[in-house]
């Protein structure tokens, strides 16, 4: 039959077949549907069937001794397996007489029962476990652990400890973190049967960064990653070494499913302010791991004045010292101060007598000019211009007098002075 895998229906009708190798169609995983109906079949085993999914087994017409080998089609039967309780099924007893199959009564021949000394076993990395599968049952089963798969260094150790039980002992040795979640199967096996029974292995390990990849332009520019760690750890981000805060440019999406961790550090639209080293730290309570990414998304507009651009992320408050002044330095700006004040009010002193008395002339003359004999076009020396400025005191004043300032000053004509200015210029007779 090895030839045959990918067979589904196998009919084998009136052949004389008296019997089957236990594991005739190991190779042949695809089989639905087996007729061994009219045979000569005295015996048939369970675990020619173990491994397929049949969905119709036909084995009416068959010579079958009853015997604890077939119990399992009397099980098959009660529980309607493969259409087995459609079928008028017999064997033949110890008397010879022909027996229908749900009545035959052997003692003694059960399925094996199965226990373990965890359903639950939690262990960290590098420890070592011992679990212990018990079977019992009549026929004594054969009893083994399945640990197809199983990275951790394991051995088995059998016991036969009293009648009918049979112990065996899983010694898992320097437990990896690679077995978590794995599941640990004891089988009990006799002529009846199968039984079995299972083991969650949990392991408890420090977080470690899987991967973490550099910036990648997608939707939004991604900085992928894989966290692995159980318990599952917690995750934060550092951006040039400082805490990174999500924003509005950028945010963490990731899923978890269960000690694994698997996201994105996304950013919208982000600037040469967003460039620098991107640091992940994963922690749990058994441990710390952290790795760092450089991350580049945009050329600085001025790389020649880079020294004027503050990261906005390594922005930190500037020092301020307050520094206490000597009170000597205090009493002279004192004395600065009061001679300043001094010095301008004496300017503005100054400044208010210029006004007022600066406009006066020494000599300046007020009132009407004094008009010498009276006439205004007098060629006499002390003959002056009326500025329009008329006093009191200047009306007063008579003819014969010149005010200079706020003196009056009395004027005394001489007569001789105009006639000899006459006799210079009259002709001779």
């Amino acid at each position: 039959m090895e030839l045959y895998t990918g067979l589904q229906k196998l009919t084998i009708k009136n052949s004389g077949l008296r019997s089957i190798q236990p594991r005739a169609f190991a190779k042949n995983p695809h089989l639905r549907y087996i007729n061994l109906s009219s045979n000569r079949l005295t015996t048939l085993s369970w675990q020619l069937f173990q491994r397929l999914s049949l969905r119709e087994l036909r084995l009416e017409q068959n010579f079958f001794n009853c015997s604890c080998d077939i119990r399992w089609m009397q099980l098959w039967q009660e529980q309607g397996e493969a259409k087995l309780n459609s079928q008028h099924l017999y064997c033949i007893s110890a008397d010879g007489s022909q027996l229908p199959l749900f009545r035959m009564n052997i003692s003694q021949c059960d399925l094996p029962e199965i226990s373990v000394s965890h359903v639950n076993l939690t262990v960290r990395e590098g420890d070592n476990a011992v679990i212990t599968c018990n079977g019992s049952g009549s026929p004594l089963p054969d009893v083994d652990w399945i640990v197809t798969g199983l990275q951790s260094i394991n051995t088995h150790q059998t016991n036969l400890n009293w009648t009918n039980v049979h112990a065996i002992n899983l010694t898992l040795v320097n437990v990896t973190s690679e077995d978590n979640g794995f599941t640990l199967t004891c089988i009990a096996e006799n002529v009846v049967g199968m039984s079995n029974a299972s083991v969650a292995l949990t392991v408890h390990y420090p977080p470690r960064v899987v991967s973490l990849e550099e910036p990648e332009l997608r939707l939004e520019h991604c900085i992928e990653f894989v966290v692995r760690g159980n318990p599952p750890p917690t995750l934060h981000w550092l951006h040039n070494g400082q805490p990174l805060r999500e924003s509005k440019i950028t945010h963490v999406e990731y899923y978890q499913e269960g000690e694994l961790s698997e996201g994105c550090l996304l950013f919208n639209k982000p600037t040469h302010y967003n460039n620098g080293n991107y640091t992940l730290i994963a922690k749990n309570p058994l441990g710390t791991a952290n790795q760092t990414i450089n991350g580049h998304f945009l050329k600085e507009p001025f790389p020649e004045s880079t020294d004027n651009f503050v990261s906005i992320y390594d922005v930190s408050p500037t020092p301020i010292t307050v520094t206490h002044k000597p009170e000597e330095d205090t009493f002279g700006v004192s004395i600065a101060v009061g001679l300043a004040a001094f010095a301008c009010v004496l300017l503005v002193v100054l400044f208010i007598m210029i006004n007022k008395y600066g406009r006066r002339s020494k000599f300046g003359m007020k009132g009407p000019v004094a008009v010498i004999s009276g006439e205004e076009d007098s060629a006499s020396p002390l003959h002056h211009i009326n500025h329009g400025i008329t006093t009191p005191s200047s009306l007063d004043a008579g003819p014969d007098t010149v005010v200079i300032g706020m003196t009056r000053i009395p004027v005394i004509e001489n007569p001789q002075y105009f006639r000899q200015g006459h006799s210079c210029h009259k002709p001779d007779t």
